[in-house]
């Protein structure tokens, strides 16, 4: 059993363990760790011509091993140094490949030994299928013949550590791949180095909202090692291995291939860096080159963008979002604010597209202006597309029709609240064009949208047809199967009326089918097992509630297999929750919890524990709500203690809890909102609280969705920070955190300094520190004990 060390603290009145004990790696009840300990299924990627089906395998977890590796923290980038990949990426170990509709599954022949697979892409003609593949100390680029099912390597030295290294080239038989240049320098050991002069940083007396990140630079030493990692030449390879440069070495951030195949879109970070965030918002120039590596056109000098205004409905000044557009041969589209990027401005448009056509040799053109904040284009053919403008303050959603030859205005679509999942309209089916590209499909002026079809009554997944002249749509096809979700994706052939779905129950593992539209029929395509077989006959189902406001609420009740409901006999209850904030009661009353969904227990819930007993109510509503003027987190306290209370009385209704034996818990937000709970109420007993933020002057300029800084409304900041009122707290609590968190704003220290000053304010309380985990767990180790952990502690604080 490893040895490594967890920081742990007396719980008081609980005599767990002594103050800073050191203790094994320890393993949950047998209960748990058969439910914990499971072999996952494959992930099935589809070529979009439904020719091909590819099997991806992975462990079920990391190890402490894997998470132990070497690891550089750069400009808000984590990666292996020896490797030049990302040190979080999650590898595949395993591929087979599948000719879709047949049953026969092919082990991939010639993979590397001991696979350690990333960043998996398909070919434009879908015959081949590129991958990475990291060494000990080299990154790899390989492909597969989806039609001999063999692997072969083409190339040595990548650079992915700015993401994926390669970008195929229409042909299907080249691709654009970032390399190490030759002759790397080290990177700078900091530990062994002597500082040649103190780090400054100046105020120029603007003012700015900018968020908590981290994993930034912070001296002249980490410039050089970043500038080190991101720096790569740009090579055309072609699937022989044969290589010929396209561009030297620079620090390059991103390439994109025009739909002809004829330009390249680079970007190039510029100095200076910044140390306040992270390397996507550094000065940058955008240039398109010809593909003999020939400059054609600087698209954009983009300045490092430190300073922006208040709201997250402003952006930035100047050029943003400069992509090729997927219709046209080689035009390039971008957006420029017309408010100066300020969300407090009154302005009749907010936003402005242009259009800019190879060679470029011409100004680009105003294209189509957005009344609100531009959220993005769906392509279509040459008479219609659709834009999307929002904006978050009161969380509005447009949906426009308009003419890709000229940019004119054909219609407004919808208006809605982007949380409103009643009225979520579905997603266009897309499909490739002459350029191999995704745009909407339109044939006969006919198209389809495909919908989650959550109502009031339920989830019913739907397929619309919707017609391109009158813009409306019809209902084709809606799915009400029952004690089942029948998911829908996509076409497997539009003619035919066959559709790739999901199926799936509360014991019955997901797995896809081909849906005859015509016939109803189903065949199956996947036949995977139920890994989790002890807890296929737990009671499930969606509850519905109200608070005492009359917001509507709901989660999802789990009570275990044996239990009878007439017996009189009540269980302990365990509530897992995360707050999320609205902007009118209606739509933070909706429900989009399916009680036909799998129970697929993970480490982030409480369901594991309905085999031991307990009742468990899981993704139960805590809305937090703000109409009009009023912000959200003007009442928060309130509202939190108010959505608890409404679902203890709800069970307590029905008979089935014991109201004084209730734990409540959450991860990162949840992590603030348990902290909240205890100190400022009296309905639960005890909570376990992971990875969360709990002194908000330490997130200073916003967190969540509140957009005043700490200046604006101090007293908000202060009253919602749980360790503002940590004299308060004496309820027992389990705190968790990684010891490398890498979210925003949940630095470990927090967890840290708020359990100093529960401890020493007398408050029973327990912290574990899990060695090299970031903001999310990985390790099985560290799973593993987490819930021993949280065993150990419901057992004392529920039954005892």
């Amino acid at each position: 059993m490893n040895k490594f060390i967890f920081l742990t603290a007396m719980f008081l009145g609980f005599n767990l363990a002594s103050a800073q004990e050191k203790i094994e790696f320890q393993k949950p009840s047998q209960e748990i760790l058969e439910l914990a300990d499971f072999e996952r299924a494959p992930s099935v990627y589809m070529t979009q011509d439904k020719e091909w089906v590819v099997y991806t395998y992975r462990n079920t977890y990391k190890t402490l091993q894997d998470l132990s590796q070497d690891e550089m923290k750069l400009g808000g980038l984590r990666f292996n140094p020896n490797t030049h990949i990302s040190s979080t990426i999650t590898y595949i170990n395993n591929l087979k490949v599948q000719k879709f509709g047949t049953n026969k599954i092919t082990e991939v022949s010639g993979l590397p030994q001991n696979p350690q697979i990333g960043y998996l892409g398909f070919s434009p003609d879908e015959k081949t299928l590129a991958f990475t593949h990291t060494t000990t100390n080299d990154l790899e680029l390989w492909y597969i013949d989806l039609n001999t099912a063999k692997a072969q390597r083409v190339a040595t030295g990548l650079n992915a550590v700015g993401g994926r290294p390669y970008e195929w080239l229409p042909n299907s038989q080249e691709l654009l791949v970032s390399f190490l240049p030759a002759n790397v320098p080290a990177f700078i050991d900091k530990s062994t180095q002597m500082p040649t002069g103190p780090t400054v940083s100046t105020g120029d007396g603007s003012v700015s909202q900018t968020r908590t990140y981290q994993d930034l630079l912070t001296d002249a030493q980490d410039e050089e090692n970043f500038k080190n990692a991101i720096r790569s030449s740009l090579d055309i390879v072609a699937l022989n291995g044969q290589k010929r440069n396209f561009l030297k070495a620079d620090l390059y951030t991103s390439n994109s291939i025009s739909p002809d195949g004829n330009y390249v879109l680079i970007d190039v970070l510029k100095e200076p860096f910044s140390y306040l965030v992270p390397y996507s918002r550094f000065a940058s120039t955008t240039s398109v080159y010809d593909m003999n590596g020939k400059l054609v056109k600087v698209i954009d000098e983009a300045p490092l963008d430190e300073i922006r205004p208040k709201g997250f409905s402003s952006t930035k000044k100047g050029k943003r979002g400069i992509r090729w557009r997927s219709d046209k041969a080689a035009e390039l589209y971008y957006v420029e604010a017309l408010d100066d990027g300020d969300a407090s401005k009154e302005v009749e448009y907010r936003d402005q597209v242009y259009v800019w056509t190879a060679p470029f040799n011409q100004a680009a053109k105003p294209f189509i202006k957005t009344k609100l904040r531009y959220g993005g284009i769906e392509w279509g053919n040459k008479d219609v597309a659709m834009i999307y403008d929002h904006w978050y303050d009161t969380r509005t959603l447009r949906t426009t029709a308009f003419n890709p030859q000229t940019g004119k205005e054909i219609k407004l679509i919808s208006e809605r609240n982007y949380q409103d999942k009643y009225a979520d309209p579905g997603n266009y089916y897309t499909t490739k064009n002459e350029f191999g590209k995704s745009v909407m499909y339109i044939k006969n002026n006919k198209g389809y949208l495909f919908g989650d079809g959550f109502t009031k009554d339920g989830q019913f997944p739907f397929i619309d047809e919707f017609d391109f002249k009158t813009f409306k749509p019809k209902r084709i096809y809606t799915s009400n199967k029952k004690n089942q979700i029948e998911s829908l994706f996509t076409f497997i052939d539009v003619d035919k009326k066959q559709v790739l779905t999901q199926v799936e129950t509360p014991s019955q593992y997901p797995n896809y089918f081909s849906l005859n539209l015509k016939n109803k029929k189903s065949k199956p395509i996947t036949n995977f097992e139920n890994p989790f077989k002890s807890i296929e006959n737990v009671k499930k189902e969606v509850i519905h509630y109200k608070r005492a406001d009359g917001v509507d609420l709901s989660g999802v009740l789990y009570l275990p297999a044996d239990y009878d409901e007439k017996s009189g006999e009540k269980l302990p209850l365990l509530v897992w929750a995360y707050p999320t904030e609205y902007k009118d009661k209606s739509t933070a009353g909706q429900n989009t919890n399916n009680p036909n969904a799998f129970t697929y227990p993970y480490y982030g819930s409480f369901v594991y524990w309905v085999t031991k007993g307990y009742a468990v109510l899981d993704d139960a509503s805590f809305p937090i709500v703000g109409e009009g003027e009023t912000e959200p987190n003007d009442t928060f306290i309130e509202q939190l203690l108010a959505n608890g209370k409404a679902a203890i009385k709800a069970l307590d209704d029905r008979g089935i809890i014991d109201k004084d034996r209730v734990a409540v818990g959450g991860h990162s937000y949840g992590a603030f909102m348990t902290a909240n709970l205890l100190t400022h109420g009296d309905d639960f007993k005890c909570g376990i609280a992971r990875s969360g933020a709990y002194n908000r002057t330490l997130t200073p300029f916003g967190f969540q969705s509140e957009q005043r800084n700490y200046w604006d409304d101090p007293k908000i900041y202060n009253t919602m920070s749980p360790f503002m009122n940590a004299d308060k707290m004496k309820k027992p609590m389990l705190l968790v955190h990684g010891e490398a968190d890498n979210n925003p704003g949940t630095f470990t220290l927090q967890t840290e300094r708020y359990f100093q000053a529960l401890k020493n304010l007398g408050a029973p309380v327990r912290m574990v520190i899990l060695p090299k985990e970031s903001h999310g767990y990985a390790a099985k180790e560290n799973i593993l004990h987490l819930l021993w952990e949280q065993d150990q502690f419901l057992e004392k604080c529920l039954k005892d």
